[in-house]
């Protein structure tokens, strides 16, 4: 990699039917609300850590880390939950949450994550707890929406086994991502 900057985060990835199952959702329910652009399903995924703006030069450290980090952890079993417009009072996306299946697999590897990247340097841990979620549409912007109720995805229960460290490129149009690095949970 160049002395450049990469604007990184670390993503649970879902498999291909859920994906489709709540772009479909989205694409059913939030079409009618007004100025929000559906996240298209390839680029659905449950943010684990958002690492921002970093030299190029950091990303395979970051990508040992992460490797490190989630060693031994089993896969995730998760339910899609209700629909969830975050935040609550001014929102600037409508996302889907899900519910670890009682186990808490998914905050486990979440705070692994953080702990191993925020101890090499890498990542400021949230100071609000880990929410499940995937983000479905984001709110144009300078628009102002009101968070209408929206009925929840069917009821679908999946597992999901691979971290990724992901590359966000933005520019015109949605961001698009790019796959770094990948850990297999097992």
């Amino acid at each position: 990699m160049s002395d450049d900057r990469a604007r990184l985060f670390v993503a649970l990835e879902l498999p291909a039917e859920i994906r489709g199952a709540l772009y479909g959702w989205a694409r059913e329910h939030a079409a009618g609300v007004g100025r929000l652009r559906l996240v298209e399903p390839e680029s659905l995924h449950v943010t684990l850590c958002f690492l921002g703006s970093r030299p190029a030069t950091e990303v395979d450290e970051i990508a040992a880390r992460c490797r490190d980090a989630t060693s031994g952890h089993p896969p995730a079993t998760l339910t899609v939950g209700d629909a969830l417009w975050l935040p609550p009072r001014r929102p600037r996306v409508l996302t889907v949450a899900l519910a670890d299946q009682g186990d808490d697999r998914l905050a486990a590897v979440q705070a692994a994550l953080s702990g191993a990247l925020a101890g090499g340097g890498f990542y400021e841990p949230e100071t609000r707890p880990f929410l499940a979620h995937v983000t479905v549409a984001r709110v144009q912007r300078d628009a102002r929406i009101r968070s209408p109720e929206l009925p929840a995805p069917d009821a679908m229960r999946f597992t999901a086994a691979t971290v990724t460290l992901f590359r966000s490129r933005l520019g015109r149009g949605p961001a698009r991502y790019e796959a770094l690095a990948s850990v297999t949970l097992s």
